[in-house]
């Protein structure tokens, strides 16, 4: 039992012989750290710029967003190939995208879900439903198939109501942050962090090519508020707490990770759960997984470092 008690004691000094170290690397650094997610979220806007220059949009959009058909397809006996059946359409159609479901317990092919920006009313969809049918051997029918069409129009104007939210949502997050904190460098830091971690998430989105879906758009509101409440978190403790600087920074840090960590492996345990089995719930928590991620930088880089550095700017003016 003793020896055990010493090993404890020894693994918790060389806990804070390394958090002491970690904080005098950041309190000599925290000016120059604020580099990375300057330059991360430069690159992040330039290379949204950039897809919404090749793109014409800031996101590539599914179906629900765009307009078209949802076909769905029941497996039956056997199970369809979909490496195969992409081969076959591609021939047929440059735009089109495939999921497939499977049963979470067993792993086995449910149905294969294959998005087309054309509504079920034209020649062409016809003409790929066709293909379709070759390919599989059988007629598709209401028992081993369903179809959901989506309007244009009706894509188009869903897409703007979302985009709006978004907008709204963000600005008044905003206001009620100025007014909670009524300064001006503090406020900005949270803002600026939360606008971050939005820029950062898009950018990586885009770049491993997510269809984003409604869900998707909705994912985005939901990160404002994942975003923001670490960092109201900190700012409240080093303004409004009294003691020394690094010891509140300290304290919030330890606070904040706890709260974000746990959230990161909440998601991560409810991706690995849902993503065989639900697109809509695996898009949601990919693009709120990769927003934590950004969200650790820029609250206790981005965030902490703006806060330090006009705490100690205060304290010596």
């Amino acid at each position: 039992m003793e020896q055990e008690n010493n090993i404890l004691n020894e693994i918790e000094q060389e806990e804070k012989k390394l958090g002491r170290k970690a904080l005098k690397f950041y309190n000599k650094n925290y000016k120059l750290l604020l580099l990375i997610p300057l330059i991360l979220l430069i690159l992040s806007l330039g290379y949204i710029a950039y897809f919404h220059q090749q793109n014409n949009d800031f996101i590539k959009r599914d179906v629900s967003l765009t307009g078209g058909t949802t076909i769905t397809i029941f497996s039956e006996q056997e199970e369809i190939n979909i490496n195969d059946l992409t081969n076959r359409l591609s021939q047929k159609i440059d735009d089109f995208n495939i999921r497939e479901l499977s049963n979470f317990r067993t792993g086995k092919q449910e149905a294969i879900i294959i998005e087309i920006p054309i509504e079920s009313t034209s020649e062409e969809y016809k003409t790929i439903t066709s293909s379709i049918e070759d390919f599989l051997g059988y007629d598709l029918t209401s028992e081993n198939s369903s179809v959901v069409s989506t309007g244009s129009t009706l894509g188009e104007s869903f897409y703007k109501q979302l985009q709006f939210a978004i907008l709204i949502s963000f600005i008044l997050m905003a206001i009620v942050v100025f007014i909670i904190f009524r300064t001006f460098a503090p406020s900005m830091a949270v803002v600026l962090s939360a606008f971050a971690d939005i820029m950062m998430t898009l950018a990586l989105v885009n770049i491993l090519g997510i269809r984003v879906s409604s869900a998707g758009i909705i994912a985005f509101l939901m990160l404002i508020g994942y975003s923001v409440d670490t960092d109201i978190m900190l700012t409240t403790r080093l303004l409004k707490r009294q003691g020394q600087i690094n010891t509140k920074l300290k304290d919030a840090f330890k606070t904040g990770i706890t709260m974000t960590l746990t959230s990161i492996i909440a998601l991560s345990v409810a991706l690995i759960i849902t993503q065989s089995f639900s697109p809509v719930l695996k898009q949601i928590f990919t693009i709120l997984l990769i927003g934590l991620g950004f969200d650790i930088l820029n609250t206790w880089i981005t965030n902490a470092s703006i806060l330090k550095w006009y705490l100690e700017k205060k304290e010596r003016d």
